[in-house]
């Protein structure tokens, strides 16, 4: 509740007015005062109010590609018997304010308004409260309320189409390379009986701890995986272009967990700061949504150097056999020794430097002599699968998905 510059002026000469009438013996002055005075508190008292609003909001859909469309509606519904509710509103939605018309909603009615979701940037935006503004008829007091709970849509990055993933190499003994069976061989989480589970799997002393049924889910470890270690340290990209370098690499990270997740192989997801989500699922097993939500959440951070070293310490123990797939921007080019480092323990290792403008004039005919099937083009790029490291500078996500294509072997 805010008073108004009006309605601090009419406190104040009620305030003199009464002291005015009291000092000098003029009722008249007084009566003004006194009038002037209650005037502001029946303001005070009709702001104070709270209309009975019941306020609902749905995103349709709550998840979109980046571009997408994207709207959402918006339900209010007067709760009131009596009153009719005369209100100026508006709902927030990211940055900007959407206004919405609720001129003389009556008892019992609702009203609803759709309007569009900005897509056009990577990221969460959240949407609402809904903001009543309500002022007294004499321009008194104002007051400001929000109502209706708060939503997010997650705007996912761009996904570019690879026509092909990295295998790595199978350690199991008959060779499978199609999933990962779930319910054999090394356990790996506990999580929420669902139906169709096998009651085998059902932890009974865990189930009987927590009140539900946990059931044990197993991977096979001896199947290969693809890691994708998204550098997502604001020192990887620098200060020029380091934002739009950012979103190519979330736009890759995307593209080749989608590919690898339609070819059926396990696929694990790493940021540099520590978020990290695989296909065993600790959070969840939907599908690539689990990884684009992360990567819709990921902002360069403030880590450093040591923050990185310790992912790829942890990425050190993975047993022997996947494809680890690196991306960071110009920034991130002279820490590509520590990666370099995993070659040993990985089937394969490729990096790719996101750079959208050459920095100088030797970028810039790198750039332009780049072959298919030569990653990078140029010095640094890298030689056969296991023996070295695979480095691709590209300018966007568009540039990677073709780059990538163009790898003949790993």
């Amino acid at each position: 509740m805010r008073i108004t510059a009006r309605g601090v002026g009419l406190s104040a000469a009620g305030v003199a007015a009464l002291a005015a009438g009291f000092g000098f013996g003029y009722a008249e002055l007084t009566v003004l005062g006194t009038a002037a005075l209650v005037a502001v508190l029946l303001a005070c008292g009709g702001a104070a109010w709270r209309p009975p609003l019941e306020v609902s909001r749905e995103a349709e859909p709550d998840r979109v590609g980046r571009g997408a469309p994207c709207a959402v509606v918006l339900t209010v519904r007067n709760t009131s018997r009596l009153r009719v509710a005369t209100l100026v509103a508006e709902d927030r939605c990211g940055r900007r304010a959407v206004p919405v018309p609720l001129v003389r909603l009556r008892p019992g009615r609702e009203t609803t308004v759709r309007y569009p979701v900005p897509t056009d940037r990577r990221g969460v935006v959240p949407v609402g409260p809904l903001r009543i503004s309500r002022v007294d008829p004499l321009g008194l007091v104002t007051v400001r309320r929000g109502h209706g709970a708060v939503i997010r849509v997650w705007v996912h990055p761009r996904v570019h189409p690879l026509t092909a993933v990295p295998a790595g190499v199978a350690r199991s003994l008959d060779g499978r390379v199609d999933r990962v069976p779930h319910g054999s061989i090394t356990f790996d989480a506990l999580r929420e009986y669902v139906v169709g589970d096998e009651l085998r799997h059902v932890h009974w002393r865990t189930s009987a701890r927590v009140g539900e049924l946990m059931v044990r889910e197993h991977v096979d470890t001896s199947l290969p995986r693809l890691v994708v270690l998204l550098d997502d340290r604001a020192a990887g990209y620098g200060a020029r272009s380091g934002a739009e370098a950012f979103e190519s690499a979330c736009e890759a990270a995307a593209s080749v967990v989608v590919a690898a997740l339609r070819a059926d192989l396990a696929v694990a997801l790493h940021l540099a700061s520590g978020a990290a989500i695989d296909s065993a699922g600790r959070r969840g097993t939907g599908g690539a949504r689990p990884y684009l939500d992360l990567l819709a959440e990921a902002e360069p951070s403030r880590a450093g150097r040591a923050e990185l070293r310790r992912t790829v310490q942890r990425l050190r123990h993975r047993p022997p056999g996947d494809t680890l797939v690196y991306l960071t921007g110009a920034g991130g080019e002279a820490d590509l020794g520590p990666v370099a480092a995993l070659r040993g323990g990985y089937a394969a290792v490729l990096a790719a430097v996101f750079r959208p403008e050459p920095a100088d004039a030797t970028d810039a005919a790198n750039a332009a002599t780049r072959t298919p099937g030569r990653p990078g083009g140029g010095a640094g790029s890298g030689v056969g699968p296991g023996r070295g490291l695979l480095v691709l500078r590209v300018g966007d996500g568009a540039d990677f998905a073709a780059e990538w294509n163009g790898v003949r072997a790993w």
